[in-house]
């Protein structure tokens, strides 16, 4: 069964490129028969309803996140080729359901290395200051830290934590 995503992403802050910005991103969840968002800005669809939906949503005036829980397999998304078209997403968002959960690492490893996503990676749900640093090193570009006590001013400082790295495979942080 799937992990549960995140929903409360708006009234949160944003850590995208090295600054605090406002989040205005929402996440959809299909109910009551409307299977898609209103083709307006803001707007995270879960994986499912990318696929489901991914050709209408790309001639959209506004593109979408995409929302992967932790328990996605990539392969699902890929084509037979074992490539992923990532044109018309604004970014990929990655759920964290518990900061011990470490299956977003994984998955943001492979969008990066083994399918070629060079967009706009974000960690959403139990993000925190003491995490953001290795989650930038693996491949994310932005977070939505939302847990009592965790600001964003504090997880942007947290960004600096280190200044030498064992791992030479990861990138340093911006």
């Amino acid at each position: 069964m799937p992990d549960a995503p995140i929903t409360e992403l708006p009234t949160l802050k944003l850590i995208r490129h090295g600054r605090i910005e406002e989040n205005g991103w929402q996440v959809f969840e299909p109910a009551g028969g409307q299977a898609l968002p209103a083709d307006e800005a803001g707007w995270i669809v879960p994986l499912a309803s990318w696929l489901s939906a991914h050709e209408t949503l790309r001639a959209r005036t506004h593109p979408v996140g995409v929302l992967l829980s932790s328990d996605t397999e990539l392969k699902n998304w890929a084509d037979d080729a074992g490539k992923i078209d990532f044109r018309g997403i604004a970014f990929v968002a990655i759920d964290f359901p518990a900061y011990t959960d470490g299956r977003g690492y994984t998955l943001a490893q492979q969008l990066r290395r083994q399918y070629g996503y060079a967009g706009d990676l974000r960690a959403v749900g139990d993000v925190l200051i003491d995490t953001i640093h290795y989650q930038a090193r693996v491949g994310f570009d932005s977070f939505v830290v939302g847990k009592p006590g965790h600001t964003p001013e504090k997880a942007l400082a947290a960004l600096k934590t280190f200044s030498v790295h064992y791992q030479k495979g990861y990138r340093k942080p911006a």
